[in-house]
C-alpha cells in the first residue's frame, strides 16, 4: 500500500457524500437539543467533531444537564454504543493482517453504522484510505449540522425540523438496498432481521430489552445463522 492512496480516498469521499448529507440533516435536531440544554454553538460543534453518535450525544446532553458523574456518563455511552464493538470486530477481519496499528486506531475512531455499512461492503480487503475518505466528508457535515441546529433552530418551521429528523432512515435504505438487490441471501437476512426486531417488541418478556442490546443480540444470532447456512469460501492466494 502506498503512503497515501488517493484513488481509494476519493472513492471514499464519493461514497460518503450521501452519508454526509444525511448527517447534516439529522444532526440539525441534535443542535437544537444542545441549544435547549445550554450549549453554545462552539461547544456543540466540538462535541460533534469528537463524537459521531446521535443516540450517544442525545443521552450525553441529558446527563450533562443534570450534572451526572463522569462514571455514569461513561457507562451510559458504553451501553448505548456497544454495537460498535461488533462492527469493529467485523471490520478487523476486512483489514490486511500486516496493516500498521495506527490505521486500525484511526478507522476505529469513526465506526458509525453508515460508514461501517459501506466499509464492510468494500470489495476484498478494506483499504483504510477508503474509510478515511468517507470520514473526511461525513464528520465535518455532522458537526456542521449540529452547529446550524444551535444557530438556526428557532428560524426553521417545526415541520421542516421534523422532516430532517427522518433523513437518517432514508440514508440507511440507500446503503442497504443496492447490495440487497444483488444478493438474495443478504436480502433475506435483512427481511428476517426486520421481522425479528418486530417480534422483540411484541413479545412481553423481550420488549423490555433496550434498543442497543436488541441490535447486539440480533446481530450475533442472525450473523451466526447466515454464516452457518451460507458460508463464504475464502480465496486461496497463490502468491509466493
Amino acid at each position: 500500500m502506498t503512503l497515501v492512496d488517493k484513488e481509494a480516498f476519493q472513492k471514499g469521499i464519493k461514497d460518503g457524500i450521501p452519508i454526509a448529507l444525511g448527517y447534516a440533516a439529522v444532526s440539525f435536531a441534535l443542535g437544537i437539543a444542545a441549544r435547549n440544554h445550554g450549549f453554545s454553538w462552539l461547544e456543540a460543534t466540538v462535541m460533534s467533531l469528537m463524537n459521531n453518535t446521535s443516540a450517544g450525544e442525545f443521552a450525553a446532553l441529558e446527563l450533562i444537564r443534570v450534572n451526572a458523574p463522569y462514571a455514569e456518563l461513561a457507562l451510559t455511552q458504553l451501553i448505548i454504543n456497544l454495537r460498535y464493538l461488533l462492527m469493529s470486530c467485523a471490520l478487523s477481519q476486512k483489514l490486511d493482517e500486516h496493516l500498521p496499528f495506527y490505521h486500525r486506531f484511526l478507522i476505529g475512531f469513526d465506526v458509525t453504522d453508515e460508514i461501517f455499512g459501506i466499509s464492510i461492503g468494500y470489495p476484498g480487503k478494506l483499504n483504510p484510505f477508503y474509510s478515511y475518505g468517507a470520514m473526511a466528508i461525513s464528520i465535518p457535515c455532522w458537526a456542521f449540522g449540529t452547529c446550524m441546529g444551535v444557530l438556526l433552530g428557532n428560524v426553521l418551521p417545526q415541520s421542516i425540523v421534523s422532516a430532517l429528523s427522518v433523513a437518517l432512515y432514508g440514508m440507511f435504505l440507500a446503503i442497504v438496498i443496492p447490495p440487497a438487490r444483488e444478493s438474495k441471501v443478504l436480502a433475506s437476512v435483512v427481511l428476517v432481521s426486520m421481522a425479528a426486531s418486530i417480534v422483540f417488541d411484541w413479545i412481553p418478556f423481550l420488549s423490555w430489552v433496550s434498543g442497543g442490546m436488541k441490535i447486539i443480540v440480533l446481530t450475533v444470532l442472525l450473523s451466526l445463522g447466515a454464516a452457518i447456512l451460507f458460508p463464504i469460501e475464502e480465496e486461496v492466494s497463490h502468491e509466493k
